[in-house]
């Protein structure tokens, strides 16, 4: 534990505490540091949630699969942000989707007993972990309120003019495979390449496996 008590001092809800408080606040039998391999499943959909989990290194996706087989990646998490907060101290403490490493991930979980007693003895890991739980909550009711009410197209160019705007070029380098854009949205892989193809057709992109370049900027913003 001594190693990761340095990357703990530079995460909000670790940052008020010294070293030292860090150090005697651990015991042995109320945590546990596990490593996952790319793409283990660590919690599957319905399964109880009994830790709180910080990520210490690597990736973690929230997904989830619905009947048709389609996969939707809710919001990935790194190093620093805290899976199962919402969870672990309500009455329907279940899962309601399936927790996945995207890469080879660290994670600390810590008992239910630990993290009360973290609130208990400093007021400040208390407030800055109900607004770690509190922004994670509008992550998930924005990310569903915005793919419940719009079409793939719609999804995608809200996603190709936020991208053009971060990369200040009209030529988007993806850092995501198709397949991961696809689950971003909540649809097969096929669906948005049909997609890609008819946008092609109409004249507003033209892409490659490695990016996707914006050649009507004027009618993706009128849409």
């Amino acid at each position: 534990m001594l190693n990761y008590i340095p990357l703990l001092k530079k995460i909000d809800l670790f940052k008020e505490l010294s070293f030292k408080d860090i150090e005697h606040l651990f015991t042995k039998d109320l945590y546990e540091i596990k490593n996952y391999k790319k793409d283990s499943v660590i919690y599957f959909q319905n399964e109880k949630c009994t830790r709180f989990d910080i990520i210490l290194k690597g990736t973690v996706l929230v997904q989830k699969f619905d009947s048709n087989g389609n996969v939707l990646t809710i919001s990935d998490f790194t190093m620093g942000d805290v899976i199962g907060g919402n969870l672990l101290f309500s009455h329907k403490n279940f899962y309601p989707m399936t927790v996945l490493s995207k890469g080879d991930v660290i994670i600390l979980h810590l008992k239910k007993d630990l993290v009360l007693k973290f609130c208990q003895i400093n007021i400040k890991f208390l407030n800055n972990l109900l607004e770690s739980l509190s922004d994670k909550t509008l992550i998930l009711t924005d990310k569903i309120k915005t793919l419940s009410m719009k079409t793939i197209r719609q999804c995608l160019i809200d996603f190709l003019l936020y991208e053009s705007f971060s990369q200040n070029n009209l030529i988007v380098k993806l850092e995501l495979t198709k397949k991961e854009l696809a689950e971003k949205f909540g649809i097969q892989r096929p669906s948005l390449s049909r997609e890609l193809n008819k946008m092609r057709m109409d004249g507003l992109i033209e892409y490659d496996a490695h990016s996707i370049t914006i050649i009507n900027y004027e009618s993706l913003t009128s849409i």
